[in-house]
């Protein structure tokens, strides 16, 4: 029998697909090349947006219409991000749906399903981040520390989907870790809907996450970066996504000091208002988050040298939040100016069901949205062609991750985009790139 898996949305649900490939491996399966040949298709989907939703909707009932049409047998699961009033109009449309909690009961549900499949051990007490991922060949993987989020930030649903944090034991992670550095994985992402809440135990009436959750004293994340910095090899860590709330001074120091964390920092900071940012529940006010900026870049300046000190700076904004007024708008606008960051993911307003938000007039007009993010673009864009501007001339490390149309591309270890020519593979390589050119959203150069 063969799978095919399509997901939607963050790297988070990324890595959960490569669970469900693992998980599905362990059963028999074998993954087919795409949707016209799989026996069994699941989606893995994202709630975040509605546009996300939609597209996930017709995709889905386009797969349904193809089996119809051919007669086939196949199979259309779904998990990942969706919430309670989606379910039921995908239930019509798909064979079963499950939480990405259950998947340690992927037999059964396949069962269910209408596929043969042989009894196995229950898994009352596993979680589904104990089962081994099938890990897609490259030479960056994706490994998640937590699951769930705690914030209940006015916009977000998440924490209706995921449910409530619950952090990995150490040992898992770092097994893990070592696993894929022995493979030759040159990039380790750590993953969670808030890194930096990592480790902080909390109760929980689920017995296989309190299970899992207490196989030994959690360290916070501080720590965790430090033990993974220690573990042998050459690779690069990087993080995401961290809240401004709970980036500690300590955080913030261990981040600078430990060599294989590379200079790149993705601090969403949503809006730069005030009052806006008290509308979407985020704890924090914007001379806050100066401060944790100023601090960080500073830690880079002290503990590191050349490149290496300077600290690129992503962050993620949501622009037409619910009563934005124009002035609160230019509130951001300055803000981004003062900030200076070195990319940026601009998001319009889309209200989720569930959310808190989704109670508020959704005043601001659709072309005012755009309007609005497309001015934010432009300021992001000019701070990010001045950081990378500083590059022209300067050798770089790069990690090349494809080779295309006569070009390899990979990333640096600030996160920038690099294009150089290619001449015999070196995908999956570290190698040092001469910059020649630089725009807002990458560098050119050739190899050093």
């Amino acid at each position: 029998m063969k799978y095919h898996i399509i997901t939607y949305g963050c790297q988070m649900n990324k890595s959960d697909s490569e669970r469900i490939a693992g998980a599905l491996n362990q059963l028999g399966f074998r993954p087919a090349p795409g949707a016209e040949t799989a026996d069994l298709i699941v989606f893995n989907l994202c709630s975040v947006r509605q546009s996300a939703i939609d597209r996930a909707t017709a995709r889905v009932q386009n797969e349904k219409r193809k089996t119809k049409n051919k007669k086939s047998k196949t199979k259309i699961l779904l998990t990942g991000c969706i919430l309670g009033k989606d379910k039921g109009r995908f239930r019509k449309t798909c064979d079963g749906i499950f939480k990405i909690d259950d998947l340690p009961e992927l037999p059964s549900i396949l069962k269910v399903a209408g596929f043969k499949i042989a009894d196995r051990e229950k898994a009352r007490d596993r979680h589904y981040l104990d089962i081994e991922p099938n890990y897609e060949s490259s030479p960056v993987a994706f490994v998640p520390i937590m699951t769930g989020c705690n914030n209940f930030c006015s916009y977000c649903v998440v924490p209706y989907t995921r449910g409530r944090e619950i952090s990995r034991p150490a040992e898992d992670i770092l097994r893990e870790i070592k696993n894929l550095v022995r493979k030759g994985v040159k990039e380790i992402w750590l993953l969670g809907q808030n890194v930096n809440s990592y480790g902080i135990e909390r109760k929980t009436q689920n017995a296989k996450h309190k299970t899992t959750a207490q196989k030994s004293k959690l360290i916070n994340f501080a720590k965790l970066l430090k033990i993974v910095n220690d573990i042998e090899g050459d690779f690069w860590i990087r993080f995401t996504s961290s809240h401004p709330k709970d980036l500690t001074d300590e955080m913030i120091e261990r981040f600078a000091k430990c060599k294989k964390i590379t200079p790149y920092l993705n601090l969403p900071i949503q809006s730069g208002d005030n009052k806006i940012l008290k509308a979407m529940n985020r704890p924090y006010s914007v001379a806050d988050y100066k401060k944790l900026v100023k601090k960080a870049r500073s830690a880079f300046k002290k503990c590191r040298q050349g490149l290496e000190s300077w600290l690129a700076l992503s962050t993620d904004a949501i622009v037409g939040f619910p009563g934005e007024t124009k002035k609160q708008f230019k509130n951001t606008k300055k803000t981004f100016r003062e900030i200076a960051f070195s990319a940026g993911y601009i998001s319009r307003y889309s209200p989720r069901p569930q959310s808190s938000a989704f109670n508020l007039k959704d005043n601001i007009p659709p072309p005012e949205k755009r309007r609005r993010e497309k001015e934010l673009v432009k300021i992001i864009e000019e701070s990010a062609l001045n950081f990378n501007k500083q590059f022209i001339g300067k050798s770089v490390d790069a990690l090349v991750l494809q080779k295309r149309n006569g070009f390899h591309f990979g990333k640096t270890r600030h996160h920038q985009t690099i294009k150089f020519p290619s001449g015999k593979n070196l995908t999956g390589k570290f190698i040092k790139i001469k910059v020649k050119k630089a725009t807002a959203y990458g560098l050119e150069g050739k190899k050093y």
